[in-house]
């Protein structure tokens, strides 16, 4: 289990009061991800992040079961991926109460089915008309995700004749893009913030009952402990938060083919001052100004 120092001299039975612990310690971080574009990109990113600070960090990709299962019994560190309150509700439930809710990582987030704009409906309710046109399937991701549970309640809230494809994010975008070039009707499970939205013309079908809910945020989960075990990670991730914009920066290069740890490298070396503060607390000057102003103005 990791994230904790670990000393290279620990003191034996018959040591003397003068011994020592070695000062050279090796931090360790092990992260949690689930294969979602996004998470591919924060997960990535935190990993130099946690390097920069010092930290031999390893990242392991599972579903989202395993992902909360693997928090619950100290197999992770943290991650970086929990889609909150919706898409995830039902992992929260079973293994929230052995896990610590750090922080909010990325606000307004979204999930639903999403059509091509030359698609001629805008909603669920019009699937089952045009049934034919969509060869009756929905194209989904990996068969743990929250957002194809979430799918299958739609099906049958809406009396849909319609099959659910389980594959992958990557193998959902390439159906897409597929689809998208030789303009054929297609409905995938989708999310935003998501690349697809910026390289497509897309929109997301009403939901008049509501399946998909509200909007979502993206949430840091440690293992219990993980704070008094190594109060400087937890700083760390407790101090992550960025924007749409950022994690589409990242989220554009990996779909562009660039390599993961290069894609987040290449954020990294451009935001040094937002590294800076996750690493040390320490605010950007321009933010540091701008809040000194503002307690200024309510004093």
């Amino acid at each position: 289990m990791t994230g904790l120092p670990r000393t290279s001299h620990q003191k034996n039975k018959g040591d003397t009061e003068t011994d020592t612990v070695d000062e050279n310690v090796d931090k360790e971080a092990t992260i949690g991800y689930v294969l979602w574009d996004g998470e591919i990109a924060s997960t990535n990113v935190m990993k130099l992040v946690l390097e920069e600070a010092g930290y031999d960090v390893e990242i392991i990709a599972v579903d989202a079961g395993a992902l909360y299962q693997g928090l619950a019994d100290s197999q992770f560190d943290f991650t970086t991926s929990a889609w909150l309150p919706q898409t995830q509700q039902n992992y929260w439930e079973q293994y929230g109460e052995d896990i610590d809710s750090v922080a909010v990582n990325l606000e307004d987030c979204r999930i639903g089915l999403v059509v091509p704009t030359y698609v001629t409906i805008d909603s669920i309710e019009e699937l089952n008309d045009n049934q034919e046109q969509f060869n009756g399937e929905i194209i989904g991701i990996d068969p743990g995700a929250g957002i194809m549970s979430t799918t299958e309640t739609a099906i049958e809230e809406y009396d849909l004749d319609y099959s659910l494809v389980s594959s992958s994010s990557a193998g959902m975008t390439a159906s897409l893009t597929n689809s998208v070039e030789d303009e054929e009707w297609t409905v995938v499970t989708l999310w935003s913030p998501h690349w697809a939205f910026n390289k497509f013309d897309l929109k997301y079908l009403e939901d008049p009952q509501g399946v998909y809910g509200e909007a979502d945020h993206v949430e840091t989960l440690a293992r219990q402990g993980l704070e008094e075990d190594d109060p400087e990670l937890y700083g760390i991730i407790s101090r992550f938060q960025w924007t749409h914009d950022d994690i589409q920066s990242v989220m554009e290069d990996l779909a562009d083919g660039v390599p993961e740890e290069e894609a987040a490298r290449t954020w990294v070396e451009n935001n040094p001052e937002q590294v800076n503060y996750w690493i040390t607390g320490e605010m950007p000057e321009d933010a540091a100004t701008e809040n000194t102003s503002t307690e200024e103005i309510t004093e």
